[in-house]
């Protein structure tokens, strides 16, 4: 169950993610979360006709490659890589400190989106799935050999900006059209994912959940800790209102 944390409402728009929705139990669930997913992936990763089954998906689009598709997951590949999500967060919280002047919020969104996001690699390096079979696809596009399949980190990085930019929409009147066009962007990476037959499909499922679970830890931590963190940089109080931390 989630609950808002109070004094929400009375934040200003700059300060809006001074308090964020959080998991009651913010520790154990996420953990438990992470132990299934974990269990999950080595299952799918130590059984082959799991993986086989799997595959059927990644062989059926390898024969309906069109030269407009290819190049938007192309596209997709590049700019969700790991130097684009770099860029985009960095781009993100720069824009929120330097032109929002929120520097509560820009820390914030930051640390959302980079938890929810990272947090997929380190259950790619637990799991160590073997990422498709190049040489099997009819038409291979961008062979990405490796054990780091489980789970996709392009759709992780999706979710993870969707889930950031959310909640720093909540209680505005973007919060729904973000939610759509963040869960539209998410979806479509996922698919490029598979029509580039460089994840299977449980791959880049485990990818939504590997992101809410990051997300959900994060949010507990920067409840307790965040304006903390904030009020022993006191540089930032330049850029705009910080709040007292609370005890």
């Amino acid at each position: 169950m989630i609950r808002t944390e109070p004094g929400l409402e009375g934040t200003t728009g700059r300060t809006r993610m001074a308090r964020l929705p959080q998991l009651r139990h913010w520790i154990m669930l996420p953990l438990l979360s992470a132990a299934l997913i974990v269990a999950a992936g080595l299952t799918l990763a130590s059984m082959p006709a799991l993986t086989a089954a799997d595959f059927t998906v990644d062989a059926a689009l390898s024969h309906d490659h069109t030269p407009a598709l290819t190049g938007l997951a192309l596209f997709i590949n590049t700019v969700f890589s790991p130097v684009g999500g770099v860029v985009m967060i960095a781009a993100l919280c720069l824009f929120l400190l330097f032109v929002r002047r929120s520097p509560v919020n820009a820390v914030a969104t930051g640390a959302v989106a980079a938890a929810a996001w990272v947090s997929s690699e380190v259950f790619k390096l637990l799991v160590a799935r073997h990422r498709p079979d190049a040489a099997a696809l009819f038409d291979p596009l961008t062979p990405e050999p490796g054990t780091d399949s489980f789970p996709s980190g392009h759709t992780a990085l999706a979710v993870a900006l969707a889930i950031a930019v959310f909640l720093l929409a909540r209680g505005t009147r973007w919060q729904w059209p973000t939610l759509v066009a963040g869960t539209v962007v998410a979806l479509t990476v996922a698919l490029s994912r598979l029509y580039l037959g460089v994840h299977y499909p449980t791959d880049v499922a485990a990818s939504f959940l590997t992101s809410l679970t990051g997300a959900a830890l994060i949010t507990g931590l920067w409840n307790n800790y965040g304006l903390l963190l904030l009020a022993r940089i006191p540089i930032l109080a330049r850029f705009g209102p910080i709040p007292t931390p609370t005890s």
